[in-house]
């Protein structure tokens, strides 16, 4: 099941999931693409009025708290809503990354099954960026281990050089995660926020308490949605009028 937490308050760019997308609110473009590779998409929202725009445009939606701090937290509540059996693979795309390329979303599920079947607590995605993306504090980076699992993901430019060398390749993470219903369950009690809530990166959460999150590396031209920057961009990518 492909869930998508749509929370209507937003910091950066005021209820950013209902802007225009060729037409269409994001968050319902963003469904509409994950539709294509699976019949089972839910949103997950915390406003009437984005759950009245989901039907009406032929998405299902189950209503939860405004209160959440998360997206996973969201998901979480979606989840027992819906009654999914603890060992569903669930995969959460964010409401912003409505041009996530289907090719790239079906080998993630396909990652996702083999990864947490052997033992990954979360799955998640990575692209390679450069020096300029990896200084911009809107652009989550990660480091990762030699089996490619995440190290530590910050808004801060990481690893830093020290000798003033930019001669490597730095990664992105691309917000999209895959957990089973009971490990997602797990991930929600965690109690160790610290790094969560300094970054306001919720995966930080499942690294402080030592689950592994494996990583898939994957060639997109997708970009999420984070600032009016990112949507006046978008439009001139994908050819669509920005609406502000």
């Amino acid at each position: 099941m492909i869930i998508i937490p749509a929370r209507l308050a937003s910091t950066r760019f005021k209820e950013k999931i209902l802007c225009d997308i060729s037409g269409e609110p994001m968050f319902v473009a963003t469904a509409k693409n994950a539709l294509k590779a699976s019949d089972d998409v839910v949103v997950a929202c915390d406003d009437k009025s984005v759950e009245k725009i989901a039907k009406k445009h032929g998405i299902k939606a189950v209503m939860t708290s405004k209160k959440h701090e998360s997206g996973s937290d969201r998901i979480n509540e979606a989840c027992a809503s819906l009654g999914l059996r603890d060992d569903e693979i669930v995969i959460n795309i964010q409401a912003d990354e409505p041009f996530f390329e289907l090719k790239n979303l079906s080998k993630f599920i396909d990652f996702a099954r083999s990864s947490i079947k052997n033992g990954a607590f979360m799955a998640s995605c990575f692209k390679g960026i450069d020096f300029k993306s990896a200084s911009d504090p809107n652009i989550v980076k990660v480091v990762l281990d030699s089996s490619l699992n995440a190290l530590y993901f910050s808004r801060s430019i990481i690893p830093y050089a020290r000798d003033g060398r930019v001669n490597r390749e730095y990664f992105g993470h691309i917000g999209i995660y895959a957990y089973s219903v009971a490990t997602l369950r797990a991930f929600c009690a965690f109690n160790d926020r610290v790094l969560e809530n300094t970054e306001k990166l919720e995966q930080l959460r499942a690294l402080s308490a030592g689950q592994k999150i494996a990583m898939l590396k994957i060639s997109t031209k997708s970009m999420g949605i984070d600032t009016k920057e990112d949507y006046e961009k978008a439009a001139k990518i994908y050819g669509f009028e920005a609406r502000i």
